[in-house]
């Protein structure tokens, strides 16, 4: 299988309403099993062709034919999710629930339960316009054309700055970013104030009181709510906070520094944070080499998407910034979408997202698309758990003599991304229960919780982020919201792999891919217990992990 190979028919309104009319005259007759499958295989193809959509849009943002493809897809999606959520409550209306429980299995039925409840033809037009809206972020964000060092860089191509030996450049790029974002800021303001209202009005139309439940629906959060989340974010505070900030001033004392800067927070080794061994080529290829060491499945995996061409790992202007893994369910083979900068950074990203891509491999099996990806939290274990079992490995990516620094500054990280991360949520909690606050108080809320969970950032002479405006430059917030809780809930989950590791590496790592072949069968909870995981909303489920961690950084 070549990824060029992958071809899927563009839908219309009229082909939609076609298929669902002949999926309804199957049920019509009684024949059940039929229509799911014929179902099935229509969600697929969709799923398929949007998913090319959207990549394509992704790799080069300026190409107008790919834009004028995503603005196509945006505005059927609409379309297709009301014939999708019209097919489920009629199969969830069914009297003969236990039959229907037997086609499609129990938990499928408690996630369409969810599904039915965030659509109705009445927002169409607002999930068409939060679509646009968030495609405009998106491009603004890569038409970043910044200059340091005698270069002209985007967003992507300036990280590598961010974590420089010489403070005076970290201090430089810093600069240099918040400057793209001052300038953009009121566009950045009218962007999210149209994305908050937006949502928070199909939230009222749905019968909500506001965004914040039907978030949780959108996401398919089935067995945990906000309170759950709240308790674990105090947590959070309650152990990690702290351990932090003794990191931090550590860090501080070591290079007699008088304050710990924002542009010192990414400085993690004092040697420099360890980068590749060597360029994009490089990389893949000891890539390789590190999966035929850990695992055969894993092995084969790898050089399967390194042949067929699913992996678009180098930064090019035009690119959409970040990294993410897409899949293509007619034909069960994922592709790895991210922007290499030369930094530790590289390291992170391929091996979160070929943990994604390997659980979408592992559970491609399994009945029904509904179960091809387990919900968010739950897939964010396999990416990051991954992160931590290629630990053993670093000496291929990194070179002998840095793997340990590697190690080291990867457990650092993940730590300092704990309270970020859980920021990044109460944010979200806050603005969307406040709708109607103005862009000022929005920044203000950001300054308020940076406090409490941040209480180390100094931004110094950087008064764009200093005035609270450091969540403009994460995606998530415009474009997944509610998303970002999920990595810290999966991190939590990922340590524990990674403590496991430590003490039998064959057995973590086959718990692992036993996780993955499992893929979304069961809600978040269930999934982490039968992996031997405890619950993030397990009382102490951090303070082990956390004692475990100070104990590896002595």
């Amino acid at each position: 299988m070549r990824f060029d190979e992958i071809t899927a028919p563009t839908p219309t309104e009229a082909s939609l309403a076609a298929e669902a009319a002949a999926i309804n005259a199957l049920l019509d007759a009684g024949d059940r099993a039929a229509a799911v499958t014929q179902w099935d295989a229509a969600r697929r193809a969709h799923d398929t062709w949007s998913a090319l959509v959207h990549l394509r849009f992704a790799q080069d943002t300026a190409n107008e034919e790919a834009k004028a493809a995503r603005e196509y897809a945006d505005k059927l999606a609409p379309v297709a999710t009301g014939h999708e959520v019209a097919i489920k409550r009629r199969l969830l209306a069914d009297p003969d629930r236990a039959g229907i429980e037997a086609l499609v299995g129990a938990h499928v039925l408690r996630l369409w339960e969810t599904d039915i409840t965030t659509f109705d033809p009445a927002i169409a037009a607002d999930l068409e316009e939060e679509a646009r809206l968030s495609a405009r972020y998106t491009a603004l964000l890569a038409s970043a054309k910044i200059a340091l060092d005698g270069k002209e860089l985007n967003l992507s191509g300036l990280a590598p700055y961010a974590e420089h030996a010489d403070r005076a450049m970290r201090h430089a790029a810093e600069a240099a970013r918040w400057e793209f974002f001052a300038r953009n800021g009121a566009e950045l303001d009218e962007i999210y104030d149209s994305l908050v209202k937006l949502r928070h009005g199909m939230a009222v139309k749905l019968g909500d009181a506001n965004f914040i439940p039907l978030a949780y629906r959108r996401m398919r959060r089935v067995d945990y709510d906000a309170a759950d989340v709240a308790r674990y974010r105090e947590e959070v505070v309650r152990h990690v906070v702290p351990l932090v900030a003794k990191l931090l001033e550590a860090r501080r004392a070591h290079f007699g520094w008088d304050r710990l800067r924002y542009w010192d927070e990414a400085l993690i080794d004092p040697a420099g944070n360890p980068a590749p061994i060597g360029d994009h080529d490089t990389l893949v290829t000891a890539a390789q080499t590190m999966f035929d060491r850990m695992d055969p499945r894993l092995s084969d995996f790898y050089r399967l998407m390194q042949a067929g061409g699913f992996l678009d790992l180098k930064n090019r202007p035009g690119k959409a910034g970040g990294g993410f893994c897409t899949s293509f369910p007619t034909v069960g083979v994922p592709f790895i979408f991210a922007n290499f900068n030369g930094t530790h950074h590289d390291i992170g990203v391929f091996t979160h997202e070929m943990g994604h891509a390997f659980q979408c491999w592992e559970s491609r099996h399994l009945p029904g698309i509904d179960q091809l990806w387990p919900t968010m939290e739950a897939a964010e274990i396999h990416s990051m758990g991954l992160e931590f079992l290629t630990h053993p490995q670093m000496g291929l990516l990194v070179g002998e003599a840095a793997a340990d620094r590697f190690r080291r500054m990867h457990l650092i990280s993940s730590l300092a991304f704990l309270p970020y991360g859980v920021c990044v949520d109460h944010f979200q909690h806050e603005v969307h229960a406040n709708p109607n606050a103005t862009p000022a108080e929005r920044h203000a809320i950001w300054q308020r919780l940076e406090r409490l969970y941040m209480p180390w950032t100094d931004y110094g002479d950087l008064a764009y982020p200093a005035k609270g405006g450091r969540w403009q430059a994460k995606q998530h917030i415009y474009n997944s919201p509610f998303y970002y809780i999920d990595y810290t809930l999966a991190l939590c989950c990922a340590m524990q792999f990674w403590v496991k590791s430590r003490h039998d590496a064959r057995a973590a790592l086959d718990d692992y891919v036993a996780l993955c072949a499992r893929g979304g069968s069961a809600p978040f909870q269930e999934l982490a217990h039968g992996a031997g995981l405890v619950s993030p909303f397990a009382e102490g489920a951090l303070a082990e992990v956390v004692r475990e961690a100070e104990a590896a950084l002595g």
